[in-house]
């Protein structure tokens, strides 16, 4: 509509300006000059000035101009680009170290598991070799459940031993390709911790894998025990710690499958070699059994007796392996299996201990590394049945593999599971050998307590320059704080005493055996402590800005190194017999713990419509009665 208006006055402009002058009533219309002004009617020329304008004004369409090629530019770094990376840097470890030391050390986690280079090209050549539809539709026969989804345990029987020979090698395939990861990834997270809690002293050359499988415990241990000279490059086998394998297990299409996943892998001075039971000669002497690690990941649920549970335990210590690792799934079946490894194994380091005749052992006894902080009964184990699960979960990112054999989108994938950590030995105190009495409790300080800390002090020194004091003055409290912050703010936080120091009292910490409930004004936590109970323990905001912080960046599975302000509450598993309200653990579904009088919104509503239904009878029988 605007583009025909426009023309239309361009037209009217352009018949007007070249109009014969016998139709003009004025004398400048006659003169004798071409294209001489007229005297047109105020109105019509204020409507033709400003079509001009209009026209003036319009925007063409530009014609687009070629690209410039690019030229090489000299960025020249000037002062301001310099300052602005220093204050990035500045802030980004800033943001790092805000917990405190003790924090730190009780928070580090491996994160996400990304798995090594050398496995997934060994994987992928395997599932190359093999029939895709076929491996899914056997990963899904063996792996997936309707109700469920994907689950990580492998229990298939077979009806005969020649059908599951027939079956063996793409059981294996499909085992490797959606289970193995994810048994990986679990297990590097339990060594992971482990190594970083006992520190560089403990030093593994030996693996013995019951249940080894496909080879997870295998891959697992040799990419966390790497060579300190190889510590920033990628993990790979021949780059490994560890110089000697031993793997038991009696599935015999899973060991086929791991090591044809070594065939084409260098793996160093590794000597690895396969048996299907432990033998007598397999042991290794208590004094040599430092360097050895017993391992058992996800295979007590395989075994369907507890008799055949209790004598794989066994095996685990008389390996003479000096620490003995267990995993298993986050079920209540799989930490039933885990509770009751760990009080057998406890109970024969309690014999040990009271044994006369081991007096003169050089190791005797057994203690907890993880991921308790007692070596007492398990508060979430009460020997009967399991009502609430102690597990943790871990990160996997999926290798493109597990992505198309499983058809699925995500990019990750979690896998719980539940496990135990047993060391020969009685558990170290709070102050270990050669660590003074001076450092104990360090490291409670980060970035968050200097800046309070340092808050205070200004404070002070304002107050201090206002005020005149006399004799008389008496010390205020503020003023003596100020004068204690300095020693504690900078701790040798770096050194290895202070390292020692903290190492030995994470063995008395409380772990977060459920996750943290964060308020605004506190942070409640559930946490398993050293009094062999679960406690719940409150951190507020007027306990100081630097334990509510490291409470509130807390999360599952941490070991917290802050005393509560307030005395802690033990916390019970809810029964139906008995238990008063409100001393369980844990968050609770819904209507869980309800009381047998408390009215539901269901009855509420039935209670409703009865009530509706007694008045239009009484209404009815009032007319009734009308009439009548």
């Amino acid at each position: 509509m605007l583009r025909g208006t426009s023309a239309t006055l361009r037209i009217l402009a352009q018949s007007i300006r070249y109009v014969n002058p016998s139709f003009s009533t004025s004398a400048v219309a006659a003169s004798t000059q071409p294209h001489a002004a007229l005297d047109l009617d105020p109105t019509l020329k204020a409507l033709l000035q400003d079509t001009d304008i209009s026209l003036t004004s319009h925007k063409h369409v530009m014609a687009k101009r070629p690209p410039r090629e690019l030229e090489p530019v000299a960025i020249e770094h000037t002062e301001e680009a310099e300052d602005a990376e220093d204050f990035v840097e500045d802030h980004s470890e800033r943001g790092e170290y805000r917990k405190s030391p003790a924090a730190r050390f009780g928070s580090k986690k491996i994160g996400a598991v990304v798995m090594p280079t050398e496995l997934q090209n060994s994987i992928t050549a395997l599932i190359d070799a093999s029939d895709k539809v076929q491996l899914h539709s056997d990963a899904t026969r063996l792996f997936f459940d309707e109700s469920e989804g994907w689950d990580h345990s492998y229990d298939v029987k077979y009806r005969s031993h020649k059908q599951g020979a027939r079956h063996s090698d793409r059981d294996g395939t499909a085992f490797a390709s959606v289970v193995l990861p994810a048994h990986y990834s679990a297990i590097c997270a339990v060594l992971h911790h482990v190594q970083h809690r006992l520190g560089p002293q403990w030093n593994v050359q030996r693996v013995i894998d019951w249940g080894s499988g496909a080879g997870s415990g295998l891959w697992a241990s040799m990419n966390i025990f790497q060579k300190p000279s190889s510590a920033s490059e990628e993990p790979r086998l021949s780059t490994s710690n560890i110089s000697t394998y031993l793997g038991i297990d009696k599935r015999d299409g899973l060991v086929a499958i791991g090591k044809r996943l070594l065939r084409d892998t260098d793996f160093g001075i590794l000597s690895a070699t396969w048996q299907r039971s432990f033998r007598e000669d397999d042991i290794i002497k208590r004094t040599e059994g430092h360097d050895t690690l017993a391992l058992s990941a996800f295979m007590l649920s395989t075994l369907q007796t507890p008799l055949a549970r209790k004598k794989l335990v066994k095996e685990l210590w008389e390996s003479g392996a000096y620490t003995i690792v267990l995993i298993d799934h986050k079920t209540k079946a799989g930490f039933q299996n885990i509770a009751e490894a760990r009080e057998y194994l406890l109970e024969i380091g309690r014999k040990e201990l009271n044994d006369p005749e081991t007096s003169n052992w050089p190791v005797r006894g057994a203690h907890v590394v993880a991921p308790c902080p007692h070596d007492g009964s398990c508060p979430l184990y009460s020997g009967k049945s399991v009502s609430l699960v102690c597990g943790f979960s871990q990160r996997l990112q999926r290798p493109s593999f597990v992505r198309l054999t499983k058809h699925a989108r995500e990019g990750h994938e979690d896998i719980e599971y539940s496990y135990v950590v047993i060391q020969r030995g009685p558990r170290p105190s709070t102050v270990g050998e050669g660590i003074s009495t001076q450092v104990r409790n360090v490291g409670r300080v980060g970035a968050v307590g200097r800046e309070e800390a340092e808050q205070i002090r200004l404070k002070e020194e304002n107050v201090a320059k206002e005020l005149v004091l006399d004799a008389d003055h008496v010390e205020t409290k503020h003023e003596a704080e100020a004068k204690h912050i300095p020693a504690e703010i900078f701790p040798a936080e770096n050194s290895e005493e202070v390292e020692a120091a903290l190492r030995n009292e994470a063995f008395h910490w409380p772990r977060l055996v459920f996750p943290p409930l964060k308020k605004s004004g506190h942070i409640i936590i559930d946490a398993c402590t050293a009094e062999c109970k679960i406690m719940r323990l409150t951190i507020p905001k007027s306990q100081g800005k630097q334990p509510f912080y490291d409470a509130r960046k807390s999360s599952w599975g941490d070991i917290f190194p802050h005393p509560p302000k307030n005395r802690p509450q033990e916390r019970l598993q809810s029964t139906r017999e008995g238990g008063s309200k409100g001393d369980d653990i844990g968050k609770r579904a819904k209507g869980r713990d309800r009381p047998k009088g408390e009215r539901t919104y269901l009855k509420v509503e039935e209670a409703l419509k009865e009530r509706k239904r007694a008045s239009r009878r009484d209404r009815a029988v009032q007319k009734e009665d009308l009439h009548c």
